[in-house]
């Protein structure tokens, strides 16, 4: 089950004293909260809202397109002719900044307009426009919503439909091996376990590891270098890191008058720069200045069922992006084994990310009871991201043009072997759902894509 949001799912503010606040609203509530802020800016909202619908209309071939047999992906692409069949590409060749900067020359207005570039981690200069417009786009029509029961609900509800199927679902269960046969195809996998290693043989091997973690970890070298496929890899690069703040607060969302939106906060109007120097920063100097960026959340305030689980309580996350090289030097420590040094740099950049969260909900300062960050190395430990990244690859220009999205699909050069998840689309939940999608499409030889919309529509007129 799903719980909508505010209206007003994201607010957006500007500066660090006296911030100015710009509120985002689903469909029309978009340009109706634009315009109240940005009058004289009518056209370049309404030509924004054009280019969003365009690309999300582009997408319908963009999705034919990464269906299509390889072979026919490649010519389509060296003839040129992908263009004919979507205008997905012609909008990926530009990057966020330079779109919004053919529409307006109002700093502001393109801060606000570029704001949830957060979501996927490439400051506006960096990011193609593609990307940026399917995420607008995936908000516009409908808000904001939030899994009933915590975001944990979206994978308990996943496992009684795969065990229902014959699978399992197996944790505490880290594979370290994809195995290859005498003939060069995949096999299985190894499990490692204390006791010793268990191999589980199978026709078909998908993984869900990312791109980087199954052809540089998982797979033989001999065999990624029989393939070609560390060629691949150099073409692409890792995603940012990110830090998590989570707090947990004393009082109810009412008490402490905590809305179901999330808070995008940045020190400035002009994003680049400020996430540039941000990034360039040196590890000490990390919490002395205030974070150019960063997202700001109360779970607790979306979940209907979080007064019945934990009455009186509230929980807040702040998350921001930062440089792996920060905490590389502790990687190979023990987890909550990682000495003062390690513990006095998250905290200082924890302490400082709070301090500015309170600024802007200052009802919330003396109500804390739980406090703890994790940083890139944590998310390495936890879920594998090899650089802490949690958006998977870099969702940089290169990946989203038509040459790049050719290789980036589920079929692998191995036989038996297939890719799913964030890398073979794009981040986040929906991008890794589509994904999946591709991915049985392959390994069922049928077009699940067809079936779901046909499934709609049967469902449609029952109702």
């Amino acid at each position: 089950q799903w719980e909508k949001m505010d209206d007003t799912y994201d607010v957006v503010h500007l500066g660090t004293e006296n911030a100015k606040q710009f509120p985002i609203g689903a469909n029309g509530g978009f340009k109706k909260t634009l315009l109240e802020r940005f009058p004289e800016e009518e056209k370049a909202i309404d030509d924004f809202l054009l280019l969003v619908k365009n690309v999300r209309k582009s997408m319908m071939g963009y999705i034919g397109f990464k269906t299509f047999p390889v072979w026919l992906a490649k010519l389509l692409v060296k003839t040129g002719l992908v263009n004919y069949f979507t205008d997905y590409f012609k909008y990926a060749s530009k990057t966020v900044k330079q779109t919004l900067d053919e529409l307006t020359d109002n700093q502001d207005l393109k801060a606000v307009l570029s704001y949830s570039f957060g979501d996927y981690g490439v400051p506006p200069e960096e990011a193609p426009f593609t990307m940026h417009a399917m995420l607008i786009a995936h908000y516009y029509y409908s808000g904001g919503f939030y899994p009933v029961g915590g975001a944990s609900e979206i994978a308990f509800h996943m496992i009684p439909v795969i065990e229902k199927a014959g699978g399992a679902v197996l944790v505490r269960a880290p594979v370290n091996q994809i195995l290859i046969d005498s003939e060069g195809a995949a096999c299985g996998v190894r499990v490692h376990k204390s006791s010793g290693d268990i191999d589980i043989h199978a026709p078909i091997v998908i993984s869900d590891a990312g791109l980087y973690n199954t052809y540089q970890s998982l797979l033989p070298k001999q065999v990624v270098l029989k393939h070609g496929l560390d060629g691949l890899l150099s073409k692409v690069c890792h995603g940012v890191g990110a830090v998590s703040l989570f707090v947990g607060l004393r009082g109810t969302k009412e008490e402490l008058g905590l809305k179901a939106q999330n808070c995008w906060a940045f020190t400035t109007n002009d994003l680049d720069a400020a996430y540039k120097e941000y990034l360039s920063r040196k590890a000490e100097d990390a919490g002395k200045v205030d974070v150019p960026i960063l997202f700001i959340s109360f779970p607790s305030s979306k979940d209907p069922t979080h007064e019945q689980r934990y009455p009186g309580k509230s929980t807040c996350t702040v998350i921001t992006l930062c440089p792996y090289e920060w905490f590389e030097q502790w990687e190979n420590e023990r987890v909550m084994k990682r000495g003062k040094e390690y513990k006095d740099l998250k905290m200082s950049l924890a302490a400082r990310m709070w301090e500015q969260t309170c600024r802007l909900y200052p009802q919330i300062k003396d109500k804390v009871e739980y406090f703890d960050m994790g940083t890139p190395i944590t998310n390495k430990y936890y879920i594998g991201a090899p650089r802490g990244e949690i958006y998977g690859m870099d969702h940089n220009m290169a990946r989203f043009q038509a040459d790049m999205v050719t290789q980036l699909r589920p079929e692998t050069p191995i036989p038996n072997l297939y890719l799913t998840g964030q890398d073979i689309w794009s981040c986040g939940l929906a991008g890794a759902v589509w994904a999946s999608l591709l991915s049985a499409n392959v390994t069922l030889n049928r077009n699940v894509i067809f079936d779901l919309i046909n499934l709609k529509k049967k469902i449609g007129k029952n109702k």
